[in-house]
């Protein structure tokens, strides 16, 4: 088939990252600093007219004392409990309409869309960082230390928001499930990586990875998610003196790092044409996977509408 030809290069293919000897104690470490904090929350009612659930916006302060806002939707056919579902958002963007989550309300899904910091949405970014905080995320802090990183933050986020959700007592904790695609694909990945006990992933194309192979690629990383990091080299290291140190630095936001953390179930759709996340540094991901896992090849696709894959995924979903 088509699908073995263009992906044999990619069968063993496990990423260029140097996985950092303290990555392990790093995360658990910044884990502890979520626990050490209040589960707290508040939550404000959303007039939306509807027969099948009701919305709310559920505010809590994460690490850093930023304010992290999310989207709650929960069904108004009562269970004793629902399995819950964390939603997370493309690069740049936000949590969208509350009413795109109802098919999975109508599922009996309690949803939580969580908006990332500084992005598109609610959510406000604190970050404090003496180097640039122009051009994008990925590189806000880098210049301080993984511990200034701003995806620090971002992954703790997804681990507060994930608590958040178990703690509610119309959840049960024991059905909870991540979705997103490109950035959230990978934050799904990440918040499956630090709460294990999450169940199932839907990581669409996810961002984020094999931040050293991007750079080697033959397409222009100006045309990819990754534009930022060019920019940096060419505004703040133009001859490349602090490349060692910008790599290793991001080496802690690598989610092929994260991978063999994840214990849930995974589903993975992938185009081959992406040029946005190419396949290589999904690749290096995927392949790191010790969990049950599928990959959803479309070969004439790249980071765009994936025909089918909404009605194929709603049975890995349906609990």
């Amino acid at each position: 088939m088509i699908i073995d030809f263009l992906t044999a290069g990619y069968k063993d293919y496990a990423g260029m990252g140097k996985k950092p000897a303290d990555f392990d104690e790093f995360w658990d470490k910044a884990k502890a600093e979520v626990d050490r904090l209040p589960l707290e929350f508040e939550l404000e009612k959303v007039d939306i007219p509807s027969q099948v659930a009701e919305f709310y916006y559920l505010r809590f302060k994460g690490v850093g004392g930023a304010t992290v806002v999310c989207q709650l939707i929960k069904p108004l056919k009562k269970q004793k409990q629902h399995p819950g579902m964390l939603m997370f958002h493309g690069y740049h963007g936000d949590s969208g309409d509350f009413v795109d989550k109802l098919s999975w309300v109508a599922e009996g899904y309690i949803v939580m869309a969580m908006d990332c910091r500084g992005q598109g949405g609610l959510s406000e970014d604190v970050t404090v960082t003496n180097g640039t905080t122009l051009k994008g995320h990925i590189i806000r802090g880098v210049e301080e230390g993984p511990e200034k990183l701003y995806y620090r933050s971002v992954y703790l986020d997804t681990y507060h928001c994930a608590k958040i959700l178990a703690s509610l007592t119309d959840v049960d904790e024991n059905q909870l499930v991540t979705s997103g695609g490109s950035q959230g694909g990978a934050l799904a990945l990440v918040c499956a990586a630090l709460y294990p006990e999450i169940k199932k992933t839907l990581a669409i194309f996810p961002f984020l990875s094999d931040y050293r192979k991007l750079f080697q690629l033959d397409i222009s990383v100006t045309a990819t998610a990754y534009e930022e990091l060019h920019y940096w080299f060419r505004q703040r290291d133009p001859l490349h003196q602090r490349e060692a140190k910008f790599f290793d630095t991001l080496e802690y936001i690598d989610i092929q790092h994260l991978a063999a953390r994840i214990k849930a179930s995974v589903i993975w759709p992938i185009g081959l044409a992406d040029v946005i996340t190419p396949p290589a540094t999904q690749f290096a991901v995927y392949n790191q996977l010790t969990c049950d896992k599928e990959m959803v090849i479309y070969p004439e696709y790249g980071h765009d509408h994936l025909p089918g894959l909404n009605d194929r995924v709603r049975a890995f979903l349906i609990p």
